[in-house]
């Protein structure tokens, strides 16, 4: 809680057993695809008949999801959308692998959201692919996502293959996830995936770098596209903050449309000038409580003692944000983004 107000974040990521990353490595080796356990008809609960004995238990899969809602509780954050890990989507893989694992990641998304049903909500991973002609194949798998776990999102990487091949976020490639999900009211959360620009590769989890320049290719190119002409009621979550421009707001390379109802823009922007920056840019209306906790923030803050995801002091501390403007921001534009938060705790 923050002051009264349930704390909703709207950027986490599944905390699975080990052996749930481990259960791709035979088939990536291999070569050979294999369904999720978790759909085979006729297995038993738990892990018994699905491959992972009991590493793959219900009893394994509540261990991690406490030991992440008990992170989530040290930073006051009640309610977690949780979605794929981003460098762990591996949409380099070979095609006929993906399905697979896009099925068996929604899995354990699902398997944590049902051991603490109070505390996390999920949001689809998807079988995306840069080299299809479009993203047809991905509209089964979110609906069985939406229609049958309660999913109340679907994370979309710009560039799955990693390799800048991937049409831009408004081209028609993209248009039968848009369609299938305004048809469903369902918000997009723009994350970055894997990074295979061999620049990049000597830097240290060179993908945190992929993940910022491919948020900002995605938000400029939406921005300055027709999709929200075509998809009105169309809602995205842009990771990380999106875009930091340098321009002032009347700048031609700025967007001039108003994306007030479309576009928004989390908190996990852990630097507490980019933060700042981020919100003064965007408006308060635009930003989403997000901390990818726990994630990629856990650098301690010298000054402060505590993690850099632990972002509701930041806020709090936050010189020209009212107590609504930080309200807004913890919950009321969650709630604005995705209406079903509502019913979860």
């Amino acid at each position: 809680m923050f002051k009264g107000t349930k704390v909703l974040d709207v950027h986490g990521h599944v905390s699975a057993p080990n052996a749930a990353r481990t259960w791709i490595f035979g088939q990536l080796s291999s070569n050979t695809a294999a369904p999720s356990p978790f759909r085979r008809t006729g297995g038993g609960g738990g892990g018994e008949g699905r491959g992972g004995g009991n590493e793959l238990s219900d009893e394994a899969f509540k261990e991690a999801a406490k030991r992440h809602a008990d992170y989530m509780g040290e930073r006051n954050i009640d309610v977690q959308i949780i979605g794929p890990r981003p460098f762990t989507v591996l949409g380099w893989m070979e095609d006929h692998l993906t399905p697979g694992w896009s099925a068996f990641t929604n899995d354990t998304i699902n398997k944590q959201v049902q051991a603490f049903p109070d505390r996390f909500v999920g949001a689809a991973m998807l079988p995306q692919r840069s080299e299809y002609p479009d993203l047809s194949n991905c509209v089964p798998e979110l609906e069985k996502c939406i229609n049958e776990y309660g999913f109340i999102g679907s994370y979309l990487s710009p560039d799955p293959g990693g390799r800048r091949t991937t049409p831009g976020m408004n081209d028609p490639y993209w248009y039968p996830v848009y369609e299938k999900a305004q048809q469903m009211g369902v918000p997009l959360i723009i994350h970055g995936t894997n990074c295979l620009d061999r620049r990049i590769r000597h830097i240290p989890q060179n993908y945190q770098v992929g993940f910022q320049i491919e948020m900002l290719i995605a938000t400029q190119v939406l921005a300055h596209s027709d999709v929200f002409e075509k998809y009105p009621d169309l809602k995205f979550v842009m990771c990380h903050g999106g875009y930091v421009t340098r321009f002032i707001p009347t700048d031609r390379h700025n967007s001039q449309k108003d994306l007030s109802n479309n576009m928004f823009y989390d908190t996990c922007t852990y630097d507490v000038n980019y933060f700042e920056c981020s919100v003064k840019q965007k408006g308060v209306s635009q930003i989403c409580f997000g901390t990818e906790a726990p994630g990629s923030g856990g650098a301690v803050r010298p000054e402060t003692g505590l993690t850099s995801d632990n972002m509701l002091p930041i806020i709090d501390a936050v010189s020209f944000l009212t107590e609504d403007d930080k309200k807004a921001i913890v919950n009321g534009n969650p709630l604005k983004v995705f209406p079903k938060l509502a019913n979860v705790g």
